[in-house]
């Protein structure tokens, strides 16, 4: 009997473990067709994955630029109605080398930081790929009107093409002349200007700045609406262009009116023997001036410990030069100014003082200056500083004294 049972248990135990094994064959079966369907379908997706991602991309998100035209993009203040009819009249391309060596217009948003930074650039490559003609940029600092306009329009007749105008004037403010006037469209962005504080010294660097835009901007020289050419401009054009100096009043005024304006906290970048006093109508060329623009280190000195009784358009940018560029500095002004009076101020003068004797000893003055290591008599270019009743007697004399 127990012998019955034992075999029966034994019985029972060995179907168990053969059912546990089929069991074991069955899920093994099923496990290998499903990673062979999962394995088919997989393929599938990746071999077509690429079809798919080209097709997506070809619809949705490249772009077909075949039936697109590109015009030049309009930086103008103009209303939407004049930057419509001009696209309408002209098209361009934006990337062209002309829009970015000769920029059409003046007027632009950017700030002065950006401004500077911009007009701080310098190619590595010393040729230019368009046919260069040397300018000379005339930057005009102006309270407000250019009561001496008619005279400076007819000085430039003729020389369009070797000059550029540039006027800084209040904000605001808005010069009415023709559009056939090289003064047209010439005004740059502008801030406010403060007589002897660093405000003036800003607007000289931002007109710099601006002029630097035009590549082919080689010599820039500042006037105020009160300066006057006696000079005809080929004159003018070829004593510049063909000079090896920047003209820059630059000297050693041991003074309270010089050294006494100094001040200790420039230290140590800036010292007493570095300092120098000069009229602020400076002639510079283009190196001179990128090097003007892109300082901040000394010019933030300037700004800091350079006040009332220090003027920094008196002070900075001939010391800057005494420091660093001495050596292509003529140390002398182009623009003429009688200080004989005294006080603050240079003399005036009205219609009253024009005559042609005057504007000789202007032209040909009692003592002799350096040009280019030669002696000359020729030393002044531009005077100043004259009233409007002048215009009409030195428009009379321009001709037979001047030559324009």
């Amino acid at each position: 009997m127990a012998r019955g049972r034992a075999g029966e248990k034994e019985e029972h135990i060995g179907l168990l473990k053969l059912a546990q094994t089929l069991s074991f064959l069955l899920i093994f079966m099923a496990g290998i067709i499903i990673g062979l369907a999962a394995s088919s379908h997989i393929d599938r997706y990746f071999n077509s994955l690429p079809q798919m991602l080209s097709s997506s991309a070809s619809v949705q998100t490249v772009p077909d630029y075949s039936n697109c035209t590109v015009i030049h993009r309009d930086c103008s203040n103009d209303d939407d109605d004049v930057k419509a009819a001009k696209k309408k009249d002209e098209i361009r391309d934006c990337w062209s080398v002309d829009g970015f060596v000769r920029p059409e217009e003046v007027r632009h948003g950017m700030s002065d930081d950006e401004l500077f930074w911009r007009a701080s650039m310098v190619p590595v490559k010393e040729e230019y790929p368009y046919d260069r003609v040397p300018k000379v940029a005339f930057m005009f600092l102006t309270r407000g009107a250019l009561p001496m306009l008619p005279l400076w329009e007819k000085f430039f007749r003729g020389n369009e093409k070797f000059l550029s105008v540039y006027v800084h004037t209040p904000p605001g403010y808005d010069m009415n002349v023709s559009s056939d006037s090289p003064f047209y469209n010439r005004q740059v962005p502008s801030q406010k200007v403060a007589w002897g504080s660093p405000l003036l010294t800003d607007a000289e660097k931002r007109l710099l700045a601006n002029a630097l835009l035009d590549f082919s901007n080689e010599r820039f020289v500042l006037l105020s609406e009160s300066c006057v050419p006696v000079y005809n401009f080929t004159t003018v054009y070829s004593y510049l262009i063909n000079s090896a100096y920047s003209f820059v009043d630059s000297y050693d005024e041991p003074t309270r009116y010089g050294r006494g304006r100094y001040s200790r906290k420039m230290l140590p970048d800036i010292k007493l023997h570095h300092w120098r006093k000069g009229s602020q109508w400076f002639e510079v060329n283009r190196k001179i001036a990128i090097y003007i623009i892109s300082d901040s280190k000394y010019y933030s000195l300037f700004k800091k410990f350079c006040r009332p009784a220090c003027y920094p358009d008196e002070h900075y940018i001939p010391t800057l030069l005494n420091m660093f560029h001495g050596s292509v500095n003529a140390n002398r002004s182009v623009t003429w100014v009688d200080w004989s009076i005294g006080g603050p101020h240079p003399a005036t003068y009205g219609a009253d003082n024009i005559t042609e004797g005057f504007l000789q000893s202007i032209r040909k003055n009692d003592t002799d200056c350096l040009y280019n290591e030669e002696p000359t008599s020729l030393c002044f270019l531009f005077a100043r500083k004259f009233a409007p009743s002048a215009l009409a007697p030195l428009m009379n004399l321009s001709s037979t004294v001047m030559g324009f």
